[in-house]
């Protein structure tokens, strides 16, 4: 529990963003990605000093995925009694491989429903080679294969252990949705500023990006025990049951030891370390191609040694099968533009 006084909810507004990422082409920049990032150096209470920002980190905004690690923190206060594999798919955006399915129907399982049970929306897998297959099959969209049915299926379990009606546990009114909107606030430090439906039909609940900074680091800094010393392990353990194989938030977290990270659609990233430090990443235009290189940008800003991300530099740009440039964070982004820790 963190006993500081909340924060008023962020503003609800146009957000500032800035460049925070170039396509070049030629030594030319042919296209401008903007955004907003936030650095908070080390603390081990999760209560780290903003070591750098760009653009609008106080700006209401929407963490859209990336909010799944604390709804996990809520459910396994709960009395969610996963851990390992399942509780990282509980907090997953995944690829729908097999392994991602299989654990969903375990999870249905364990609290004795069905996939019918489920309230997400029907949808094809999100791996663009594993959904492929599945039309080449002639399999239908399906709640199970939608990239949150973990969660769905955990939130489902956990209504069954305590003895919540389950018809609407999406219900923002709901018992478990109380519970989660209380953690986000309690980790973000904030006041929720505005509450509307994620994709998969989950309230979801618009904080700052400084506040998602913030809650990622609280998370990763967590006491042995603790509902979110066990989401961080979970995470930590089990990358590709959160999103998939060769997915680039499971890459970044084999690469960079300790490290905690979490995507979400719109170009939203997190990532923080056992000793606090943490970062938040929006793309204002949500492109994927951007959100890498910038959050991992971000992470050498906080101190994670530079030849830990290179595979994370940004996508190249090619003409006529040549390289000829590629993305890459502006120069503000640069580790050697910030200025020592005093």
């Amino acid at each position: 529990m963190f006993n500081s006084p909340l924060a008023d909810a962020p503003a609800i507004r146009e957000p500032r963003h800035e460049p925070v990422a170039h396509v070049i082409r030629g030594e030319v920049v042919e296209g401008v990605h903007y955004g907003s990032v936030v650095v908070l150096g080390e603390d081990g209470g999760g209560n780290g000093e903003v070591r750098f920002r760009l653009g609008d980190v106080e700006a209401a905004c929407y963490p859209r995925s990336a909010l799944k690690p604390l709804q996990a923190v809520a459910m396994v206060r709960a009395g969610l009694p996963l851990d390992g594999e399942l509780l990282s798919l509980a907090m997953g955006s995944h690829s729908g491989e097999e392994r991602h399915l299989a654990g969903a129907r375990r999870i249905l399982e364990l609290a004795g429903l069905s996939e019918d049970d489920l309230r997400n929306v029907p949808d094809l897998p999100y791996d663009p080679a594993v959904r492929d297959t599945w039309i080449r099959e002639g399999r239908p969209a399906s709640r199970l294969a939608q990239n949150c049915s973990g969660k769905h299926a955990a939130m489902l379990y956990l209504c069954r252990l305590n003895g919540w009606s389950s018809a609407d546990y999406d219900d923002p009114g709901h018992p478990l949705q109380r519970l989660i909107a209380g953690v986000v606030e309690e980790f973000t430090g904030q006041r929720i500023a505005r509450v509307s439906v994620d994709g998969c039909g989950t309230p979801l609940f618009a904080v700052s990006l400084h506040g998602l900074a913030r809650a990622a680091a609280r998370i990763a800094t967590g006491a042995p025990g603790t509902p979110e010393s066990r989401v961080a392990d979970a995470l930590r353990g089990h990358p590709e049951m959160a999103s998939g194989a060769g997915r680039d938030t499971a890459a970044l977290m084999r690469a960079v030891p300790g490290l905690l990270a979490k995507d979400g659609f719109e170009g939203v990233q997190i990532a923080a370390l056992p000793d606090g430090r943490a970062v938040a990443v929006k793309i204002a235009d949500g492109a994927n191609r951007a959100r890498v290189p910038v959050a991992a940008a971000a992470l050498a800003l906080a101190g994670v040694e530079p030849r830990l991300l290179t595979a994370f530099a940004g996508a190249p740009t090619t003409g006529g099968g040549r390289l000829v440039g590629g993305v890459r964070p502006v120069a503000a982004l640069d580790p050697s533009a910030l200025p020592a820790p005093v």
